[in-house]
């Protein structure tokens, strides 16, 4: 074999080990969220799963803090596969269908179980489906499988002790028809604001309160300019890892099973931390001066039952949503 035909095989060995090398596939999964608050916690294990279990096919990097853009801007960047994964609310997919402003109505469910049953009927799944028709945006595996929350507390630097309190209370608001007109018949004054604002806003005057998962209260530091916390239950909710398809029908069989599975365990992950850093996040706040209280939620149950069936006869709520929160009460549908 001649010294130039050994020289081209090497070259060629090379050029085949260096794609190899580079065959790897890197995401951008856009959050929120502080990297150290126990929803950034939960994406970055995902992220390190994810590179686990597709061994090493699958990357993704994590970027917390709305680093890439607000909203509107990520959902328009994750529709266009500039990202990948967006960490967010279901809700935010209402711009491709409508009713998915209604995957948490507030006050409207029994319990946790309850809101899951409902999340996996086949008229949410339909959304799901309508909105990926129009964006190629979906879910990642089962939309509740990531907890947020755990439960919902309204953080406030005035006192909120019944219902009656959140009468006239300057209250910020994410864009959100249902939730505006939610916390509207309920008779605050809602503010829309971005949430890395709420802060500032709180401190500034601009409004008292904000409603937000227990979980994050403290690492978005909203204790120190409003010590009054109160638990609502409003709603349960999930931390929507919403994919874009074309990336995800882009990876192999393998690759994808990986990642759902990195998926599954980071949503295992999210159901005991969120209670654990809940409970342990209270008692450091309470012992800080903040006041917890828990409050009779069932004046805003009734408010909200009269406002549904109100805007259901008007024909204003996505066709059977009141009917699939009945019906998915007690049974799977």
């Amino acid at each position: 074999m001649t010294t130039k035909t050994i020289l081209g095989l090497a070259s060629g060995l090379a050029m085949l080990l260096g794609t190899v090398a580079h065959a790897e596939t890197t995401w951008k999964m856009a959050t929120k969220m502080p990297v150290d608050s126990p929803e950034g916690q939960v994406f970055q294990k995902f992220a390190e799963l994810t590179e686990e279990y597709t061994r090493g096919e699958l990357k993704i990097t994590v970027y917390p803090n709305e680093q890439l853009g607000k909203e509107n801007a990520v959902l328009e960047q994750l529709q266009a596969n500039i990202i990948q994964i967006y960490a967010e609310g279901y809700s935010y997919m209402k711009k491709w269908e409508p009713a998915l402003d209604w995957t948490s109505p507030a006050f409207a469910f029994d319990d946790y179980d309850h809101w899951v049953r409902f999340m996996n009927s086949d008229t949410v799944k339909g959304w799901f489906d309508n909105a990926a028709a129009q964006s190629g945006v979906r879910p990642l595996g089962d939309p509740t499988r990531v907890l947020r929350g755990p439960f919902r507390v309204t953080v406030s630097n005035v006192p909120i002790e019944t219902a009656d309190d959140y009468n006239g209370l300057k209250l910020r608001m994410h864009e959100s028809k249902s939730a505006i007109e939610t916390w509207d018949a309920i008779g605050t004054e809602v503010i829309t604001l971005p949430w890395t604002e709420v802060y500032q806003s709180i401190s500034k005057g601009i409004v008292q309160a904000v409603n937000s998962p227990i979980a994050l209260v403290e690492s978005m530091r909203f204790n120190e300019v409003a010590p009054y916390i109160t638990r609502m239950d409003e709603y349960w909710q999930s931390i929507g890892f919403m994919v874009n398809e074309q990336a995800l029908n882009a990876l192999d069989e393998e690759t994808r099973a990986g990642l759902l599975k990195a998926y599954d365990e980071a949503g295992e992950m999210s159901q005991d931390l969120m209670f654990s850093v809940a409970d342990e996040s209270i008692k450091r706040m309470v012992d800080a001066g903040a006041t917890y209280v828990e409050l009779d939620t069932a004046p805003l149950v009734e408010t909200m039952k009269a406002y549904y069936e109100a805007q259901d006869a008007a024909g204003a709520l996505p066709e059977g949503l009141l009917s699939t929160i009945e019906a998915t009460r007690t049974t799977t549908q």
